[in-house]
């Protein structure tokens, strides 16, 4: 029985792939394939381990073969899941493996907005200096501050115990109220959405992007919110609207923003990029060496486990 033939489309850690090596003939290259070189070649595999390339109708009717396309990583809104359930192909993601880097660079979201740090460091690199004593110049103290989690899976519960250690309130919402171990292992309550807006000093985003939640904090979402409260992105950047942020900021409507997202990335507009209320990473949550080696290894479990008759992290089939 010849090995299954695996096709990986972009970067990821080389490690992750050792025990998919071991058991599939893989293509992988440290350069990544054109998409034209993929969309060419593409019938010739059984399965993908789709990074860093937007799995279309026109990527998925190439891949006349394919049984499954494993994301490499949580978000798999660059799939069309229409298109490959027509074609009998699985989906799966790896949700497991995000979970700790990206809720750590969240808190590190939190408090660089929260401190201003971002506007601190600008104005000593400057040669500057700025009084603290003076009101205008700082931050948000975070113990006993409240904290919205938009999204209570698991990156959002796992931000949740980092704001407990901090002394923080957690309220959340998500489209159900999650099982009451859950609120009491991570010390949160479930609130409705114009509820947390209302209450949070602090609004982290860990929801999927859903044509529900596309573009949900608007111009309205942000007139809801505390003047002095600040928004984090570390999911999906078209879940916020940009030019809502940006005035939002400008107006003073809300004091700050921490994202690692953006609505149109990589490209950033300038009205964002200008604001020194704002301080940014470019989509960098799963960006550690661990973070990224755990993730190759669950999308790669996720061929091995298909292959074997045991499909898991399975999105769509």
């Amino acid at each position: 029985m010849r090995m299954k033939k695996v096709l990986v489309t972009g970067i990821v850690s080389k490690a992750g792939l050792a025990e998919l090596e071991k058991k599939c003939e893989v293509t992988y290259s440290e350069i990544p394939f054109k998409r034209s070189w993929v969309l060419e070649h593409l019938s010739e595999y059984d399965g993908v381990i789709l990074m860093g390339m937007t799995a279309d109708k026109e990527f998925i009717e190439a891949g006349k073969n394919l049984a499954i396309i494993s994301v490499n990583g949580v978000g798999f809104d660059h799939v069309d899941l229409t298109a490959a359930a027509e074609q009998g192909i699985t989906v799966s993601n790896s949700p497991q493996s995000v979970r700790v880097a990206t809720a750590e660079l969240t808190f590190s979201l939190i408090l660089a907005a929260a401190k201003r740090l971002h506007e601190y460091d600008s104005i000593v690199r400057s040669g500057s200096w700025v009084d603290v004593s003076e009101e205008r110049y700082q931050g948000l103290t975070l113990d006993q501050k409240t904290l919205g989690v938009y999204g209570f899976g698991r990156i959002g519960q796992t931000v949740a115990k980092y704001a407990d250690a901090f002394g923080m309130k957690i309220i959340y919402h998500d489209h159900v109220k999650l099982p009451e171990k859950v609120e009491k292992a991570t010390n949160a309550t479930y609130v409705e959405f114009d509820t947390m807006l209302s209450e949070a000093d602090v609004i982290t985003i860990h929801a999927p992007l859903l044509e529900s939640t596309r573009g949900i904090f608007n111009e309205e979402t942000f007139k809801k919110m505390k003047s002095s409260a600040y928004l984090v992105n570390a999911a999906r950047g078209p879940i916020v609207s940009e030019a809502a942020l940006v005035s939002a900021l400008k107006h003073h409507e809300i004091a700050g923003a921490g994202l690692d997202v953006f609505e149109n990335e990589p490209r950033v507009s300038e009205a964002l990029r200008t604001l020194p209320t704002v301080i940014m990473a470019p989509h960098a949550g799963t960006g550690t060496v661990a973070g990224r080696q755990e993730i190759a290894t669950e999308a790669a479990a996720n061929i091995i486990s298909f292959f074997e008759g045991k499909p898991v992290n399975v999105v769509s089939h």
